[in-house]
């Protein structure tokens, strides 16, 4: 019989990657996406797939995730409000969602002991100045009042939770600690830089860069973000741990503008504007951001595949074509 695994958040960015994948490999795969974030272009072209199952909703319905688990041998939990600008924008949907979905989806896999991935974010170690960020390093947040740090906090909230389920209720699963993904079908609508910078380029718009630039962040591409969270997902000894999982390569915005600038041959100018005339709510950034990855390493092998440029032209390629 054919694995029956379920992707919350499957039309998204990432997910959509996951399911494709998933299918190629044979599995069963069912995907609830409320669509909030996710687009069903993501995903159009797998609905004539026979073991695939496209589910519109809210993983809220109780009754609803319940029959959705009948079958299924595997989650991976992707579901969630994600980018800064959203964050900003609506900082008490973003947390609650976060909070709610990751706690519905564990208590009911506690149920049946189904395996689940809970995917966390970079920005659970906040203002940490220590790099790389390592799994068991301390996490230091900044001022309640900047909407910013409510984004971590729901996403720490989740990982203990996940750690929670699996002390007392022995629920196998998995945290992963994402940094920086990008590839084709990430957009700009909540503020992801890579798909701004590239859509102001090849409309030969100024670039916009918050801040002064020197912001560091390392990006990954989707394509090895799918690999290692299938083969996390298929290494019995990862299940009760924490993975940071990204690329290990610094750049600084500034950098990053000036060669998306160049690959697309655009003659756009870079402005820095403050971040002041950017968000209404008080801002803090995380100047440096780098994940170690000596723990996935040792679990998994794992080694990003493709490089920044090479991201960079997939992503500039799609985006001629689809915007």
């Amino acid at each position: 019989m054919t694995k029956r695994v379920l992707i919350t958040g499957g039309a998204g960015f990432i997910g959509s990657y996951l399911t494709e994948r998933l299918l190629n490999l044979g599995y069963n795969v069912w995907v609830i996406d409320n669509l909030s974030a996710g687009s069903a272009k993501n995903i159009q072209h797998l609905l004539k797939r026979r073991n695939f199952r496209f589910v519109k909703g809210e993983i809220s319905n109780k009754q609803l995730m319940k029959n959705l688990m009948k079958h299924t041998t595997r989650i991976w939990h992707l579901a969630a409000t994600m980018g800064v600008r959203r964050i900003m924008e609506q900082p008490l949907e973003s947390f609650k969602n976060n909070i709610e979905s990751t706690h519905t989806i564990l208590s009911l896999a506690a149920n049946k002991k189904i395996p689940v991935l809970i995917t966390s974010s970079s920005e659970v170690y906040g203002k940490n100045p220590y790099l790389p960020f390592e799994e068991s390093a301390d996490r230091i947040y900044g001022n309640i009042q900047s909407a910013r740090w409510g984004y971590a906090l729901a996403k720490a909230v989740n990982e203990f939770l996940a750690l929670g389920y699996l002390w007392q209720k022995k629920l196998p699963c998995i945290i992963v600690r994402l940094f920086n993904v990008i590839g084709p079908r990430q957009t700009s609508a909540s503020g992801m830089v890579v798909p701004t910078f590239v859509q102001q380029a090849l409309s030969r718009k100024p670039i916009t860069v918050y801040g002064d630039g020197t912001q560091t962040r390392c990006f990954v591409d989707v394509e090895d973000i799918v690999s290692s969270l299938i083969t996390l997902m298929e290494t019995k000894k990862a299940f009760g741990e924490t993975f940071d999982v990204g690329s290990d390569e610094e750049i600084k915005m500034i950098e990053l503008a000036r060669l998306v600038k160049k690959l697309t041959k655009s003659s756009s100018d870079i402005l820095l504007i403050p971040y002041k005339k950017v968000y209404n709510s008080p801002f803090e950034d995380v100047m440096r951001s780098k994940p170690s990855l000596t723990k996935i390493r040792k679990f998994i092998n794992f080694k990003p595949n493709f490089t920044l440029k090479e991201s960079l032209k997939k992503i500039i390629d799609y985006a001629k074509t689809n915007f």
